[in-house]
C-alpha cells in the first residue's frame, strides 16, 4: 500500500490544476507576443535589407516578377505591415486593426502567390501564410487581451 492517501493525492492534483490555470493567462500573450517577433525579420527584409533580404527596391523588382503591380508599393506595403504590425502585436497595441492588416497581407500572399504551388510551404505552397493568417484571425478577434498596451491605455481594439 502506498503511503499517499487519496486526500493527499487529490490535493495534489488540485495544487497543479491551480497553478496551470494561473500560467493559462500567459498563453495569450506568449501566441501574440511570438506572432509579432516572427513577422518583424520579414518586415526587416522588405523595408530594410536585413537578415538577408532585398529592401524595398529589390522586393520590389522580385514583386513585379510575380505580378504584383507596382513591386515597389506593394513591397513597401508589406514590409510595413509585418515590420510595424508585428510591432503593434508585440506590445499589444491597436492590436485589432494590425491583425486584421497581417490576415489580409497573408490572404493575398496565398491567393496572388502561393496557390499554384499547392500546400506544403517546402514546394512554395500556402501552408505557411495560412497558418499566420489564420493566427492573425485568431488575434483579431480575441483582441491584444489582459497584457496589453490596448488594455493598459483602455482602447476598445
Amino acid at each position: 500500500m502506498s503511503g499517499i492517501s487519496h486526500n493527499s493525492k487529490t490535493s495534489a492534483v488540485s495544487t497543479l490544476s491551480a497553478a496551470f490555470d494561473r500560467l493559462a493567462e500567459l498563453s495569450w500573450p506568449l501566441v501574440r507576443i511570438s506572432t509579432g517577433l516572427l513577422l518583424l525579420p520579414h518586415g526587416s527584409q522588405k523595408l530594410f535589407g536585413w537578415f538577408g533580404g532585398y529592401g524595398l527596391a529589390g522586393t520590389g523588382q522580385f514583386f513585379d516578377t510575380l505580378g504584383l503591380h507596382p513591386g515597389f508599393v506593394i513591397a513597401l506595403l508589406a514590409g510595413v505591415v509585418e515590420f510595424f504590425g508585428g510591432l503593434a502585436l508585440v506590445f499589444g497595441l491597436l492590436t485589432r486593426p494590425a491583425s486584421l492588416a497581417v490576415a489580409v497581407l497573408m490572404g493575398v500572399a496565398i491567393f496572388r502567390v502561393h496557390l499554384p504551388n499547392g500546400f506544403f510551404w517546402t514546394d512554395g505552397g500556402f501552408e505557411y501564410p495560412l497558418l499566420w493568417g489564420l493566427i492573425a484571425i485568431a488575434i483579431f478577434l480575441r483582441g491584444g487581451g489582459r497584457f496589453s498596451l490596448d488594455a493598459r491605455f483602455r482602447l476598445p481594439l
